[in-house]
Parts: structure tokens; C-alpha cells; sequence
């Protein structure tokens, strides 16, 4: 049996907290490129026509738990953000109420995602100039690396 040289190198990210996450550890995830997590926006479909998470799937409030299930594997890592904290708390209990075993609700939702740089599109966001270090990567990697400590 040969040995995997490889085996090991890329730490595995903890599995999704059962409750809330916190934007750094959203950006963690997407910044390695790790596979086999949902992004889900609740609020309506203007609001999130105009900017939004980059990746992040639109989901309306109303039978959001049977639309999910039609679409996603009920072991699926979900992410959910909605207009506010109750909305997110909302959604998120209409996923498990479903049957969906790790779904985090996303603090701060979108507000907290564009304060840490997290990247975002839509009609409004793709009108907004690149902050100051959007295309240093170094930068960023300090930023994130400063933030992960808060």
C-alpha cells in the first residue's frame, strides 16, 4: 500500500455550526474552495436582485423548507441569511423543521458580509467600486487573518 504524499496537506474545515456562523467563517470556507455548502437568501426577490452573496441561491420565505427539499441533499452544509436576524432564525427553522441536519443561520446577514469584503453581486453591487484591497490578494489574506481572531 503506497503512501498518499498528499494525504493530510489541506486542513478539513469543521463541520457547519448547528446554529449561527459568523461571515469569517463563511469567507473561510469559499476563500479554500471547499465543495458541498448552500448559500440560501430569503429576502425578497428585489432586495436580492440588487446585491446579494456571490453563490447564494434565492429562496422565498413561503415554503421555503419544501423548495429546499426538492433541490438539496438533506445533509447538505446550508448557510441561511435573510433581512434580519429574526428572518434568518425563521428560515433556518423551516429548513430543519424539514429535515435538514446542518443549517447555520448567518449572522449579520449581507451587511456583515460586505463589512469584511465578502464578495457580493447583483444589479446595485456590480455599480459599486472595489474597495482598496479587492485585488491584493495579500491584503486580504492579512485582513482575513486579523479577523479571524475577533
Amino acid at each position: 500500500m503506497a503512501n498518499n504524499p498528499i494525504e493530510n496537506i489541506i486542513p478539513s474545515q469543521p463541520p457547519v455550526d448547528q446554529k449561527k456562523s459568523d461571515v469569517h467563517v463563511l469567507k473561510s470556507r469559499l476563500e479554500w474552495g471547499e465543495p458541498a455548502f448552500t448559500i440560501i437568501d430569503v429576502r425578497d426577490r428585489q432586495t436580492y436582485n440588487e446585491g446579494h452573496i456571490m453563490g447564494a441561491l434565492p429562496m422565498s420565505m413561503d415554503g421555503l423548507g419544501d423548495a429546499a427539499a426538492q433541490s438539496l441533499a438533506k445533509s447538505r452544509d446550508i448557510y441561511v441569511y435573510g433581512a434580519s436576524d429574526a428572518d434568518t432564525t425563521q428560515a433556518a427553522q423551516a429548513l430543519r423543521s424539514k429535515g435538514f441536519e446542518n443549517v447555520s443561520e448567518l449572522k449579520g446577514g449581507l451587511g456583515a458580509w460586505k463589512a469584511i469584503g465578502g464578495p457580493t453581486e447583483g444589479i446595485v453591487e456590480s455599480r459599486t467600486p472595489a474597495g482598496k484591497d479587492d485585488y491584493n490578494v495579500i491584503d486580504r489574506m492579512k485582513d482575513q487573518a486579523a479577523n479571524m481572531d475577533k
